[in-house]
């Protein structure tokens, strides 16, 4: 079983794809971590993140037991990340990895912003998860207080709006909903009623399939 997980910034993919991974007991791959710390690395060896070249032998050399790193999750390398994430040759070093780890027996959960498009287009189930871009940053700017990060809100949703625009347009693997995705807005949604509501699709999803068959 795969189930791909898709998404704008802060719209709850992650928590969500988390939450469905324990409770099927599948395991789950954030892959923005993979870009976090491709461009970890590459700023570690001196590179220039718009390289696409330079980055893509971080990605080749990327220790995968480096994911847990906590400096992931800052701001900066979210925003170095982005940059990262738009050079073809970043995610085709990066492409393998992914697929291997979705067919991990008996099942995975994998959430990024290509997975139902590109990574496994094949998926069981392919949730779309989306917000309104405001709810998305106070979101976001929550979690970067309870770190202790000095950001405002506004600066959050800017950051927001620029990630959106780059991941929306880059020529390789753009942010879209897959034509059989099911859509998901949490924007008026807590983390339990947008839990249930993903369980539900899932429900509707694989029940479908198998009547079919």
């Amino acid at each position: 079983m795969i189930i791909a997980i898709d998404g704008p910034a802060a719209s709850g993919k992650g928590t969500l794809a988390q939450r469905i991974g324990g409770h099927f007991g599948y395991v789950w791959l954030d892959t923005g971590l993979l870009y976090r710390a491709v461009a970890r690395d590459a700023l570690a060896a001196g590179a220039d993140l718009e390289d696409g070249a330079a980055c893509a032998r971080a990605a080749v050399a990327l220790d995968a037991g480096t994911l847990g790193d906590p400096a992931l999750r800052t701001t900066a390398i979210g925003e170095a990340a982005s940059v990262v994430a738009k050079h073809p040759a970043v995610r085709a070093a990066l492409l393998d990895f992914q697929r291997q780890f979705a067919r991990t027996p008996p099942g995975a959960v994998l959430d990024g912003r290509d997975i139902g498009t590109v990574i496994c287009p094949d998926a069981d189930v392919k949730i779309f998860v989306t917000a309104d871009v405001e709810v998305r940053a106070r979101r976001r700017y929550e979690e970067y207080a309870r770190r202790g990060e000095n950001v405002t809100y506004d600066e959050v949703l800017e950051i927001i709006r620029q990630r959106d625009a780059r991941d929306a347009s880059r020529a390789a693997a753009p942010l879209k909903q897959a034509p059989d995705a099911v859509l998901l807005d949490t924007t008026g949604m807590d983390i339990e009623t947008a839990f249930q509501a993903a369980l539900n699709i899932i429900a509707h999803v694989t029940i479908g399939r198998s009547e079919a068959r």
